[in-house]
């Protein structure tokens, strides 16, 4: 397929990309022709491979098959792939090389195709499922700044939601976001995708459903908990939870100094003993020592 058939078959795509309105920031920059608050103009990809390193049910036992987009509307300071989410790295592709990448991994034996911020390529994500649909389960890993609007035009392609919940506090969420209402849209967005419907097999591999990712932050437990009494009040109970550790700093932090420091075993502690007494039962808690720059990964282009 050309890129003539993907320009003429998306006319009210392309009309939406003059005036990018894809997620809440609705920036109406003209991403046809330069960069919006995402800091990309078009489908650009930093890096695939087989990825050993996420929850058991989504690794298994090959690895993911995640590919990794350049650009991100949070933008998170501290983010550990702050080159990819800056768009300092990444190779501009089509639908149809996207598409490629789809099929190249399934040829390696990925477990699912695993897309790592693509809240603000929607239309190109999509015009690539048309091309080719993978045999295998298709995972939606984002920062959950989404609109409900946006969710709902690739929901068909989606078999996993993998939503990362940062932070509960308007107070927190400016400081570190940027965004006073990250938690107000956050929690909005999780719960569509949270209907998901839940389908492990029998050996524990996921097919379908949604888990919830939290980071544990430095000096943040007391919040970390008010995610979680949301998450058990909420959320269906087939939802699962991934707590997670692995917090190091790197980034753009200079301004943040309580952030210059890994989460101690206290605080990852404390926000874990609340989800046992919560009551979580469908839970996936991370060792600390995944708090490493070793599983940071090296960006091919």
């Amino acid at each position: 397929m050309s890129e003539k058939i993907w320009t003429t078959q998306n006319t009210e795509w392309n009309k939406e990309l003059q005036n990018c309105r894809l997620c809440p920031l609705e920036c109406g920059a003209n991403r046809l022709s330069g960069a919006g608050a995402c800091g990309v103009t078009g489908l650009s990809v930093a890096k695939y491979y087989l990825h050993p390193f996420e929850e058991p049910c989504i690794s298994f036992r090959k690895g993911s098959g995640t590919i990794f987009f350049t650009g991100c509307n949070l933008r998170c300071p501290f983010c550990q792939n702050y080159e990819v989410s800056r768009a300092k790295r990444g190779k501009v592709v089509t639908p149809n090389e996207l598409a490629d990448i789809f099929k190249e991994l399934e040829d390696m034996g990925a477990e699912n195709i695993s897309l790592v911020t693509p809240s603000h390529l929607v239309p190109y994500l999509v015009q690539a499922f048309r091309i080719y649909k993978p045999k295998i389960p298709v995972v939606y890993n984002t920062g959950s700044y989404e609109k409900i609007e946006t969710l709902a035009r690739i929901d068909e392609y989606v078999d996993i939601y993998l939503p990362d919940v940062k932070f509960y506090s308007p107070t927190l969420s400016k400081r570190y976001l940027g965004r006073a209402d990250y938690f107000d849209v956050a929690s909005q967005a999780v719960a569509f995708m949270a209907k998901k419907p839940l389908c492990m097999t029998k050996e524990g591999k996921m097919l379908s459903g949604t888990i919830v990712r939290h980071l544990v932050m430095p000096l943040c437990a007391n919040d970390s908990k008010q995610i979680l009494r949301w998450f058990k009040n909420e959320l269906p109970e087939t939802t699962y939870l991934s707590l997670m550790s692995q917090y190091t700093p790197f980034g753009n932090i200079d301004s943040f100094p309580e952030l210059a420091r890994k989460v101690t075993a206290r605080e990852y502690d404390n926000v874990l003993n609340e989800a046992f007494a919560l009551g979580i039962g469908n839970l996936f808690a991370q060792e600390r020592d995944s708090a490493d720059k070793a599983y940071i990964p090296e960006w091919d282009f």
